[in-house]
């Protein structure tokens, strides 16, 4: 551990003194040592050690609790590793950050971009304060790499949320993030309101309803707030501006996905 890890201290017989050729710099050495001081003194320590920016994102967020929410049989290969989801929630975090507080935005060095953030997936940016939402937005469809979306959704849950006011300076400390990477979604044929109950998966799948120009998704996690069927969908019908009991009267289309979400530990 380097906080445990210090130079030697060099000690000498009494009477004895250390060889003087050990404290002499010749004139030409002195030069360069005078140029050392000065160009360590102008950038400071970081420029003999500089910060990795993986390291940076996650000192910057909270601690992380991966939860996946999917089919047994999904092949787990897709999943991110619990490093790659704690990157993908610092980088949520400093992007907040960096907007609220006016600080640079870094430009993403595509070459140094691990190739599964490069891939095309559905996100969602997730974000509460003492249990509280504060704002959610995301894409169900994938329109961009997963690296751009997360930072894109993470913009829009603090300062785009039509249902709430613009995140505050006062409010960022308090905030936690949840990040999900959706499944492609797949239609859910089904013949009527009881064989719709029968197929629902609470905690596994996420629902997407349409009727004509009617839309809106719950992502698995709601679940949590909604765990009975009847109640899941009446809620997603009002959200997406229909009737509650729409889901027993009309024929919808519906959709299921699973999601790999990461959150900051309360």
């Amino acid at each position: 551990m380097l906080d445990k890890m210090v130079c030697p201290v060099r000690r000498f017989k009494r009477g004895l003194k250390p060889r003087s050729n050990l404290l002499v710099l010749s004139p030409r050495h002195k030069w360069l040592a005078a140029i050392f001081i000065l160009f360590f003194c102008m950038l400071g320590p970081g420029a003999l050690y500089p910060e990795k920016k993986d390291e940076q994102l996650k000192n910057d967020g909270k601690k992380m609790v991966n939860k996946n929410r999917g089919d047994e049989k999904m092949e787990k290969a897709k999943w991110l590793s619990e490093e790659e989801g704690e990157y993908l929630l610092g980088l949520a975090r400093k992007t907040i950050k960096n907007r609220l507080f006016n600080l640079e935005d870094p430009q993403i060095e595509w070459k140094d971009i691990p190739e599964i953030f490069q891939k095309r997936f559905g996100t969602f940016v997730t974000i509460n304060i003492e249990g509280n939402l504060r704002g959610c937005i995301g894409h169900i469809i994938p329109r961009e790499p997963l690296i751009e979306g997360i930072k894109e959704n993470a913009i829009n849950a603090a300062f785009r949320d039509p249902r709430f006011p613009s995140l505050t300076k006062e409010e960022f400390d308090r905030i936690e993030i949840e990040i999900s990477i959706l499944t492609p979604p797949k239609k859910l044929p089904y013949t009527d309101a009881k064989d719709l109950l029968k197929k629902l998966r609470p905690g596994i799948d996420g629902l997407i309803i349409k009727k004509g120009s009617y839309e809106a998704t719950f992502l698995p996690q709601v679940w949590e707030q909604l765990p009975k069927k009847e109640e899941f969908l009446s809620h997603l019908c009002l959200k997406a501006g229909l009737s509650a009991d729409s889901w027993k009267t009309e024929k919808l289309q519906v959709s299921i996905y699973q999601v790999q979400a990461f959150e900051e530990e309360k």
